[in-house]
Formats: C-alpha cells, sequence, structure tokens
C-alpha cells in the first residue's frame, strides 16, 4: 500500500477507471492503480476532474486536502462510514461519564508526559552542551508528574489539563534548545508559525491528526466525540486525544530533521509574519515522513481497536439483534 502525495500546483489528477493519473501541462506523467493506495495527500492548488474525489471515497481511500502554501488542513475526505452502531452510542455515553472520561484522560497525560521526559534524555545523552536547560525542565516535569498520581477522587479533566499544560511549557523550554540559534525557535507558535521549527512541527501535527482520524474512522469510532478533548464544535477531538501521546516522539523526529540537515533554513521564506516550508523542503519532509509514520500509524490502529472493542461490549445491549426491522 502507498502514499499519494500531490504538490506541485502545475498538475491535475483524473480518474481513469481503477486508475489515478497524474497529467502536467496535458501530458501524461505517471499513474497509480486505487487499490494500491492507502492514503492521498493533496497540497496547493491541485486540479481535479469530478469523479476523483468520488473514486477516492468508494474506494475508502482517505484523502487530505493542505492549503498551497501554510500546510495548514482544508479538508478531509474519508470514505464510507463504519456501520457498527453500537461503538458509537457506548463512545456517546462515555463521553457523558466523568469518571471514564478522568480515567482516560490521566492515562493518556501521563503518556505523554511519560513520551516528553524520554525524547529530552535522550537529547541530553547526545547533547551535554545543553545539559542545564533539560536537567531543569526534567525536575519540572518530574514535579508535575507526580500530582498524576493522586486518587482518582481528588482529580479532574481540568487539573489533568492544568498538569499537561505545566509540563508541556517545561518541555517546550528544554527542547528549544537542542535548536541553532539561527532557527529563532524559542517556543511552541502556531497560526501562523513563526520560524522553521514551528513550521515543521504544525506539519507534522497536521498529518499525526488526519492519521487519527482514519484510524478511528475505521475502527467504527467518531473522531469528533473525545473524552479529554471535550466535544466542539468542528474539531475532531477524540482524534485530538489519541495523538497527544505521539507529539513528544514526532518532535523528536522533527529535531533528526534537522539536526542531520535534511531541512535547512534555505528551505523556507517568511511572509507576513510566518514562517513557510517552500516546494523543495517540502519535498524532503514527505520523502522523510513516510519512512517515519509507520510506527505512528500502527499505534493508532492499535489503539483505536482496542477502545472499540471495550466500547462494543457495553454497546451491543443497546442496539437491536442483527436481523430485526422495523415496519416503515
Amino acid at each position: 500500500m502507498a502514499t499519494l502525495v500531490v504538490d506541485r500546483s502545475d498538475l491535475e489528477v483524473r480518474s481513469e477507471g481503477a486508475v489515478l493519473t497524474v497529467y502536467e501541462d496535458g501530458e501524461r506523467r505517471g499513474s497509480v492503480p486505487l487499490k494500491l493506495l492507502e492514503r492521498v495527500v493533496l497540497q496547493g492548488t491541485i486540479r481535479l476532474d469530478s469523479g476523483v474525489l468520488g473514486k477516492l471515497a468508494e474506494a475508502g481511500v482517505p484523502t487530505v486536502i493542505l492549503g498551497a502554501r501554510t500546510s495548514r488542513r482544508v479538508a478531509m475526505l474519508l470514505g464510507p462510514a463504519h456501520r457498527d452502531a453500537a461503538v458509537r452510542l457506548a463512545q456517546f455515553q462515555y463521553a457523558l461519564d466523568s469518571e471514564w472520561c478522568v480515567g482516560w484522560s490521566r492515562r493518556l497525560v501521563a503518556a505523554k508526559v511519560r513520551a516528553q521526559l524520554r525524547t529530552l534524555r535522550r537529547a541530553g545523552e547526545e547533547r551535554p552542551d545543553a545539559r542545564k536547560p533539560l536537567s531543569d525542565a526534567i525536575a519540572t516535569i518530574e514535579g508535575a508528574r507526580s500530582a498524576l498520581g493522586r486518587e482518582a477522587a481528588a482529580l479532574s479533566v481540568e487539573s489533568l489539563r492544568g498538569i499537561e499544560g505545566a509540563c508541556a511549557a517545561a518541555y517546550y523550554r528544554g527542547f528549544s534548545a537542542l535548536f541553532a540559534e539561527s532557527l529563532g525557535f524559542r517556543a511552541r507558535n502556531r497560526r501562523p508559525p513563526r520560524d522553521p521549527v514551528n513550521a515543521v512541527l504544525s506539519l507534522a501535527y497536521t498529518l499525526l491528526h488526519f492519521e487519527a482520524v482514519r484510524a478511528a474512522h475505521i475502527a467504527g469510532l467518531d473522531p469528533y466525540v473525545g473524552f479529554y478533548h471535550r466535544p466542539a464544535h468542528g474539531r475532531e477531538s477524540l482524534a485530538c486525544d489519541l495523538i497527544e501521546p505521539l507529539r513528544p516522539r514526532a518532535d523528536a523526529w522533527v529535531r533528526v530533521l534537522f539536526r542531520e540537515r535534511v531541512l535547512r533554513p534555505e528551505h523556507f521564506v517568511h511572509d507576513k509574519g510566518a514562517c513557510l516550508l517552500g516546494k523543495a523542503g517540502r519535498g524532503h519532509f514527505y520523502g522523510a515522513w513516510e519512512n517515519y509514520a509507520g510506527q505512528p500509524r500502527r499505534w493508532l490502529r492499535r489503539e483505536c481497536a482496542v477502545l472499540a472493542g471495550v466500547l462494543r461490549r457495553r454497546g451491543e445491549m443497546l442496539v437491536e439483534e442483527p436481523g430485526e426491522e422495523t415496519d416503515e
């Protein structure tokens, strides 16, 4: 299975039977059978014939459309919905169960904090020159982490968000010390990202979120109904939940891109306060992403399958037996 990335405004994608074909200036440049595609990423002003999106949806190939320059998600296509109503019914019930939400959220925050500490400690082994800011960050995170051991009755989703926020602030103070001063990375910022590191972090998180939505959709979960990130208009809150423990791992991967000079300052441009990854840089990024993304994709599929299994056991008592029909 393959990922198709189309990232040039002079290209056109057409559907020709069971094949997607890419044209440049009216000339055929390549094709790929739909059955070999696992996902499609479209970035920029790509021309599509009217049947392309329909073919992708029919084949169940998830597609994400990103802005031409900012790499922000514009739209997402997922294909047919899962038919297991039991999973969604239980998911909706659990989203209203404060005890379940606290338990889920505590596990989520604990996993993210562990990943943050692992990322900083491994970096400290490689960068003794950054030992002081890394040690300070680790000490602060360890202090905040101790609060996760409280009795469940003493915790709430709101208090867990406070713990996560304190850990994130300390984490980025340490993490930013690992990058060259010339990159201008001081802290996490977005909408728009103002330096090269934040530009790449934003794109990596966008693609992780897409993978989380896809994994939830395949498992029969509703991506919009989360337990830590509360349901909100227009936000896939469950996907936001799922990627939290994966962010520090993605951060470590982004650091490698800059450390090994896969991405360099000349791959970025600044426009009206925004830092943008240029076409050449995106080419390097997407090539490296496919090598990296297998592990988080497997983790997301596994986590969604486990969650769906738990929910299905509760939800099956809420649905009619197979074969039962109501009069219409």
